[in-house]
C-alpha cells in the first residue's frame, strides 16, 4: 500500500494554508515556492480541494487561498478520500477483474475481506484526525495523535 504524492501534497498545501494568517490567502506561486512543487502540481491540488470544498479562492492585495471552513472541522479522512479516493471501496472488485467481466473470486473472497477490514482500521484512526490536530511540530503532533 502506498501514498500517493496527490495525496501527499494535497495534504501538505491543505496545512499550509491552514497554518497561514486567516485574513491572507496564499497564491499558487507561494504554495508552489513553500512546498517545493511545481507551478501546475499546486494549481491542480488548490483545484481538487477547492471543487471539494476545503478552501476559497478570495481576490485582492491580500488574496489567495483560505480555509473554506475552521481547521477543526476539515477531517483528514475525508480529505484523502477527496484527494485520491479509499484504499478499498464498493467497485474495488469490479475495478479489478481480470481478463473477465467477473471476478473468479466474486461469490467468496478471503483477500476482500482482507481490505475491508485494513480500509476499516484505517478509517477509525483518520476520521479522528482534523487538520487542526497536524498544525504543530512534528513532535507535538506525534504526541496527540497518539492519544487518539
Amino acid at each position: 500500500m502506498k501514498i500517493t504524492a496527490q495525496d501527499e501534497y494535497g495534504l501538505r498545501i491543505l496545512l499550509r494554508i491552514a497554518r497561514q494568517n486567516e485574513n491572507k490567502g496564499l497564491s499558487i506561486s507561494q504554495l508552489s515556492k513553500t512546498e517545493g512543487m511545481s507551478h501546475s502540481s499546486v494549481a491542480k491540488l488548490t483545484r481538487i480541494l477547492r471543487i471539494a470544498g476545503y478552501i476559497n479562492s478570495t481576490k485582492g492585495h491580500v488574496g489567495g487561498y483560505v480555509l473554506a471552513m475552521p481547521a477543526n472541522q476539515i477531517n483528514v479522512s475525508d480529505v484523502l478520500k477527496s484527494l485520491g479516493g479509499a484504499l478499498y471501496d464498493d467497485d474495488f472488485c469490479m475495478k479489478h477483474t481480470g481478463v473477465l467481466n467477473l471476478c473468479t473470486n466474486s461469490i467468496d473472497c478471503s483477500i476482500r475481506s482482507l481490505w475491508k477490514t485494513v480500509q476499516y482500521s484505517i478509517d477509525q484512526i483518520l476520521e479522528k484526525v482534523t487538520l487542526k490536530n497536524l498544525i504543530g511540530s512534528e513532535d507535538d503532533v506525534t504526541c496527540a495523535l497518539q492519544k487518539i
